[in-house]
């Protein structure tokens, strides 16, 4: 009897050692940013399902951060403004994966030029989503041109509400931070473009794929073959763009095949080794850059 215990411990001993990595779910929670069209293309091709990847769409990035803080995803992938905010609650928080930065879509507006700016005594009105990478953006603004000691005055708004807002209705200096396509009808109310992440690395907002320590040490082997599939992906929009737009369409409603061209032109991808400039910029922003897979 004791040898047949003895046997069964060991055989179940073997088995279980045997498991395959991808038994466990690794469950991602994205937005339907195209940064993150990556993710979605490789869903709809189902080349997530034999590592038992799950990912789920979400509609912003603050439901994201809320359904990561409530446990029910394992890994997200935001700005670095949603990795400012949850990761005072967890140390081991970090990038895992780089995938795009901002080139030229997210600017600062003006109804006067920086020069103007800086020699005013007036209060500077700043229209912005507060909770959100705009905060991030208007405070490197900010410092860069030493605009930090004026009178400022935070008007928190949507960008629906902002993209309404008319030059001859401003009775302060005033400034306005947004993106495509809300800048185009700013434009047209008369506002200029100041500055956008076009312009060098001084405003920079970056997209990632966060998780901790304990769920990269657990879902590893999941991370480093998921790295593997978005590069696929990318290879893929580079090498059929209409194909790609196909696949994914459903995840960017109301968005055509131009459009989506347009939306391409205005991020860099970071699917390979980063350059020392963008190192040393995330450093300046602690951003951490440890553990990023290459």
């Amino acid at each position: 009897m004791f040898k047949k215990i003895s046997l069964f411990i060991v055989l179940l001993f073997i088995l279980s050692s045997c498991s395959s990595p991808y038994d466990k779910p690794l469950k991602i929670s994205a937005t339907t940013w195209i940064g993150y069209t990556p993710l979605f293309y490789a869903k709809e091709k189902g080349w997530l399902e034999p590592l038992n990847i799950k990912i789920t769409n979400v509609v912003s990035l603050a439901e994201n951060m809320a359904l990561y803080k409530s446990g029910n995803f394992d890994a997200y992938v935001g700005t670095q403004y949603e990795y400012s905010v949850l990761s005072p609650n967890d140390s081991s928080l970090h990038p895992v994966m780089m995938f795009d930065r901002s080139y030229g879509g997210d600017v600062v507006m003006g109804n006067i030029s920086i020069t103007n700016l800086k020699n005013t005594n007036s209060v500077i009105d700043i229209y912005l989503e507060i909770d959100s990478v705009n905060s991030t953006i208007i405070k490197d603004f900010l410092k860069i041109y030493k605009l930090e000691g004026k009178k400022l005055n935070h008007i928190n708004k949507d960008q629906a509400y902002i993209s309404t807002l008319k030059v001859s209705d401003m009775k302060n200096p005033t400034l306005i931070v947004t993106y495509a396509p809300y800048n185009n009808y700013l434009i047209k109310n008369g506002f200029q473009q100041l500055v956008s992440t076009k312009d060098g690395l001084d405003l920079l907002v970056v997209d990632a794929m966060f998780t901790t320590d304990k769920v990269y040490d657990e879902h590893q082997q999941q991370f480093l073959e998921l790295k593997k599939i978005v590069k696929n992906s990318l290879n893929a929009l580079e090498a059929d763009p209409k194909e790609y737009y196909e696949t994914i369409k459903a995840y960017l409603p109301e968005t055509s095949y131009t459009e989506f061209q347009h939306s391409l032109e205005d991020i860099i991808w970071i699917n390979k080794a980063m350059a020392p400039a963008l190192q040393e910029r995330l450093n300046k922003a602690n951003f951490p850059i440890r553990g990023i897979i290459q």
